[in-house]
């Protein structure tokens, strides 16, 4: 059966370039359109679609109130097209409280290095969002998730004492930005690690979303450069289109680098935590969220090899439970964690 669509955008070109190109994937049907976000809501209701594309910017009512009232009255995935400047980042980091699940650049060059490459991510990245199962009843903006695999939790293997850690790592993607956000603010401001987060991101929306997260939190919460000295109760966040790396001397320090060419993720979980090997060995926390793909299994793996700690988010909680499985089909992961119960765990780990 395929995946029902409804684009919204008002650009009649941008809707119907969208719809030509969802629509050359047979396993996704473009059921119908809007031109604003009022409009969205009543063809929402009517078609019931699986997935929502959404344009942030529109006349009658913008994306983001679109995006609240569906995800109150009717959660389904949706997916945000952004400009990659720093309103668009903040606007699109809105969108993304305000309920939607992941977000694309509008300009297809911006999306990825052909036209062809952004086609294909798009439609990915859509079929991705159709298996993402959400309750239609119970409270307003109700967002549980209906697992959609069970694994067996692994007892922990031999690892270096929590006590004895001297990083926090947290890997993520899609869905990332709202995770994050769950496992950071309640962490309370002398928590006793600096903590590295690697979320998928342009490099554009770093700088906002660090700000975000900053505001938000009780800990520090900074756009990681080049130089900086781990600090506990501080949190930096790679920049995107960079790759963060951790170098050991008398204290950790963070270099901010060029990807090698090839590189898919910038910044890549697995170039961080692999840094991690050398720089802090066996004496970090790895944690993976929500996520598309595989980034950060191989990482993991690397850090395990050391008898590092190896955390995961489940499949019940994630919007996109890619890299989360990959680490916890590899055997790599000591706790498959829920999300609300991640801080917790964190608090009662460390503090």
């Amino acid at each position: 059966m395929a995946l029902r669509v409804v684009v919204v955008d008002d650009s009649g070109f941008f809707r119907r370039r969208i719809v030509e190109i969802l629509s050359a994937d047979i396993g996704i049907e473009v059921v119908g359109t809007a031109a604003n976000g009022l409009e969205a809501i009543e063809v929402v209701e009517r078609l019931d679609p699986d997935v929502v594309t959404m344009d942030i910017e529109m006349p009658v009512m913008d994306g983001i109130a679109a995006t609240r009232r569906i995800m109150s009255e009717s959660p389904r995935p949706i997916l945000m097209f952004s400009t990659l400047t720093t309103e668009g980042a903040k606007a699109t980091l809105d969108a993304l409280d305000a309920g939607a699940m992941d977000f694309l650049p509008k300009r297809f060059s911006e999306m990825a290095r052909d036209e062809d490459a952004a086609k294909v991510m798009l439609r990915r990245r859509v079929r991705a969002l159709g298996r993402v199962r959400l309750q239609r009843s119970g409270p307003a903006g109700a967002r549980t998730h209906d697992p959609l695999r069970t694994v067996p939790v692994r007892p922990p293997s031999t690892n270096v004492p929590l006590q004895a850690l001297r990083a926090l790592l947290i890997g993520t993607s899609t869905g990332g930005p709202v995770a994050l956000q769950e496992v950071l603010k309640p962490l309370p401001q002398h928590f006793p690690l600096p903590i590295i987060l690697i979320q998928h991101m342009p490099a554009s929306f770093t700088p906002a979303f660090a700000e975000r997260l900053n505001a938000l939190c009780q800990i520090t919460v900074k756009e990681a450069a080049s130089g900086d000295v781990l600090k506990p109760g501080c949190a930096y966040l790679a920049p995107g289109g960079q790759q963060l790396v951790l170098t050991a001397g008398a204290q950790t320090r963070i270099r901010i680098e060029d990807s090698p060419p090839g590189t898919i993720y910038k910044p890549s979980v697995d170039i961080t935590f692999g840094s991690a090997v050398t720089a802090l060995r066996a004496q970090v926390l790895a944690l993976v969220l929500t996520g598309m793909g595989a980034d950060g299994r191989e990482g993991a793996r690397a850090l395990k090899g050391q008898g590092a700690h190896v955390w995961a988010q489940d499949a019940a909680s994630s919007v996109v439970f890619g890299m989360p499985a990959a680490v916890i089909d590899a055997g790599l992961a000591d706790h498959i964690l829920s999300l609300k119960d991640v801080a917790p765990a964190l608090v009662r780990g460390f503090c």
